[in-house]
């Protein structure tokens, strides 16, 4: 099955290497009845794998029960996953049959498997096992027909050394696992999930919707989105709504995910850097300097402005004619030269507005005017 079908019949989107290999190994093993571990953190789309896993298999016809191991109370898991019997317990005024009968034939997604208790962990490796379960308060053991399917952000084999999670079930579960790499570790999918997000949600709720600029989608892919596919989804969602009929840029991006200038955007540090918040505010700056998007001209008539500090004077003088390459032959200024510079350059352009310019250098506006005052702008 080509991949662009596979990622249609699942809804498991992406352009990378990790999403093919995770998706070609959903192709091979769902036509089988083997059980099977989903591994990843939470938001990564865990419960989207066990769908597909499902309706790609001979049980799709038949049910698909999917139950948050860690959502129900330890005092009735067993109850709900096994049923019970008439009076086995308080409350129960009538039998009542399980997660596990409503399943048969079908499969059951068991989420956060490894918040299930112990004692619950017994019944489940013998369902595993033989096939049969007995309901709470029950005598008789009953028959059934299910494909299991489970899955955890937890590391299931430091349970099992901490004795938190049962040896036997968690070798018996991980024969089949399914890892799903954070989203931090694929970022070439983010622009293809905003896309498809976008267009589900417009088309479903009749928005009209212009996008993610570039410099927005730059932001975007390079934030770490520590809740995954489902915070992703959920920022396109909110920035549609509030942005109708308009194009989202990177400013809202960063008021809305919080990132300041303290933050780095690098795909191989996406996390709080180790230096002073004057050094990584030059450094953004610095970065900002070097990726503005400006056609030629403006970009020469930048440097030719740049370049005029702490230049020698046998240095000639940048004009619009001159070659890129004749950079090499110009010595480079200080830091603060260059963001006095863009600062102001970028304050021109934009007739004095302070607040276009702050979103230009991708900066704030507070720290704007403080540099504003400190280069005596």
């Amino acid at each position: 099955m080509h991949i662009q079908s596979l990622q249609e019949k699942t809804g498991f989107w992406g352009v990378s290497s990790e999403v093919e290999e995770l998706l070609r190994t959903v192709e091979m093993v769902a036509p089988t009845d083997l059980s099977v571990l989903i591994n990843g953190e939470s938001g990564t789309g865990k419960e989207v794998i066990a769908n597909a896993l499902h309706q790609l298999s001979p049980r799709k016809k038949h049910p698909l029960i999917s139950v948050n191991c860690g959502a129900i109370p330890e005092g009735i898991l067993e109850s709900e996953l096994f049923g019970h019997e008439k009076g086995s317990f308080t409350g129960a005024i009538a039998q009542k049959k399980g997660y596990f009968e409503a399943a048969n034939l079908g499969t059951i997604f068991l989420d956060e498997i490894g918040e299930m208790p112990l004692n619950t962990q017994v019944k489940l490796l013998r369902v595993l096992e033989t096939s049969e379960f007995m309901r709470v308060g029950g005598t008789s053991t009953h028959k059934v027909n299910v494909r299991i399917i489970a899955a955890t952000n937890k590391d299931l084999e430091k349970a099992v050394e901490k004795n938190e999670f049962r040896r036997d079930l968690y070798y018996r579960l991980k024969a089949i696992t399914i890892q799903i790499p954070p989203l931090r570790r694929r970022r070439d999918d983010i622009p293809v999930l905003i896309e498809k997000f976008s267009e589900q949600y417009t088309q479903k709720n009749n928005i009209e919707f212009k996008g993610f600029a570039p410099d927005a989608l730059l932001l975007l892919k390079e934030y770490h989105w520590p809740g995954n596919v489902r915070e992703l989804k959920n920022f396109v969602e909110t920035a549609i709504i509030l942005n109708r009929g308009e194009i989202v840029h990177s400013q809202y991006v960063r008021n809305a995910l919080k990132i300041d200038q303290y933050h780095t955007t690098s795909t191989n540090l996406p996390v709080h850097l180790n230096k002073t918040p004057d050094q990584a505010e030059r450094e953004l700056i610095y970065r900002t300097l070097m990726s503005l998007k400006l056609d030629i001209n403006e970009i020469k008539d930048m440097l030719g402005h740049l370049f005029q500090y702490g230049v020698p004077a046998a240095a000639k003088p940048l004009d619009t004619d001159t070659n890129i390459d004749n950079l090499k032959e110009i010595k480079p200024t200080t830091i603060n030269g260059m963001e006095r510079e863009m600062i102001k350059n970028t304050l021109k352009k934009y007739g004095g507005s302070r607040k276009k310019t702050a979103r230009a250098l991708q900066i704030s506006e507070r720290t704007l005017y403080r540099k504003i005052k400190e280069y005596g702008l």
